[in-house]
């Protein structure tokens, strides 16, 4: 599935960034020829990745959770590791394969308890790979994580595939929480207009950079500097010049790399400006 080299490494930034979502438990055994187990928060291998991330210049990254399992291994990295905030969630593609789906939301409650669990996420709707018959329990656990976010003041982080008008239109139903990111912003400059009216965050993913990906370009022309996050989704979608590769936090690097370039931005500056809205979005590590 990847290229089995390692990507090469860029040059660190002039100042450090963050990758605003990642999943470093499946970084080193997600794609893999042979099935690997999942490694524990505590391996050497994830603190390789963390450390080789700060060298790059990317300092800090949200660890995301998409089950019960992966959100509370994602919580126990973040008590381990400064540099590491946790993201808790069931992810919509999981929400209607749960036998009970009300205790698995309250067991993702009780972990969003936990002080280094910065935000409910990645919760949303993803029509792409759930049909009709499971959207209205994805609509459900949806709901229940907005509501868990409010009642913990948490950071509410939306997983949006082929679901733009649904997300906004539920949002606007059940009222947003204080901090809303959109993950691996995957809409057109309507939507992120629309998102930026709303005081939204937008995180973009490596897929910014991809040739057929003009949408993602045009929404980050119009999303305002200070709603602009980027991440890597890793181990997913690697940005160019290393596409194919497995991704992980470091190449975080190659997008806040471009997306300065293709909107014109001094590096550092522009560098500075995603520290201080990844910090906005989901506080101080």
């Amino acid at each position: 599935m990847y290229r089995s080299e390692p990507a090469p490494l860029p040059e660190p930034l002039p100042h450090p960034v963050a990758d605003s979502h990642t999943h470093l438990d499946l970084v080193d055994v997600f794609g893999a020829e042979e099935e690997l187990p999942v490694p524990a928060p505590d391996a050497p291998g994830v603190k390789a990745r963390l450390d080789e991330a700060e060298a790059a210049g990317v300092a800090r990254v949200v660890q995301v959770g998409t089950d019960v399992e992966s959100s509370r291994w994602s919580a126990a990295l973040a008590a381990a590791d400064p540099r590491v905030l946790a993201a808790a969630a069931l992810h919509p593609n999981d929400a209607p394969r749960q036998a009970d789906l009300d205790a698995a939301l309250a067991e993702i409650d009780a972990i969003a308890a936990l002080p280094r669990v910065a935000a409910l996420g990645e919760t949303g709707l993803d029509y792409f790979r759930t049909d009709e018959s499971g959207r209205a329990a994805q609509q459900r656990s949806f709901r229940a994580h907005i509501d868990i976010a409010k009642q913990r003041d948490k950071t509410l982080v939306i997983h949006d595939r082929d679901a733009h008008e649904d997300v906004l239109a539920v949002l606007d139903a059940d009222g947003a929480p204080d901090r809303v990111v959109l993950h691996c912003f995957s809409g057109d400059f309507a939507f992120a207009k629309e998102c930026a009216r709303r005081g939204f965050f937008m995180s973009f993913a490596g897929n910014v950079t991809f040739k057929n990906a003009q949408n993602l370009r045009d929404a980050a022309s119009v999303a305002p500097a200070e709603l602009v996050l980027v991440e890597t989704d890793a181990p997913f979608m690697a940005p160019i010049p290393v596409r194919g590769h497995r991704n992980h936090p470091a190449l975080t690097n190659y997008t806040a790399r471009f997306l300065a370039d293709y909107l014109d931005r001094d590096l550092e500056s522009w560098c500075e400006r995603l520290w201080a809205n990844t910090e906005a979005a989901f506080g101080r590590w």
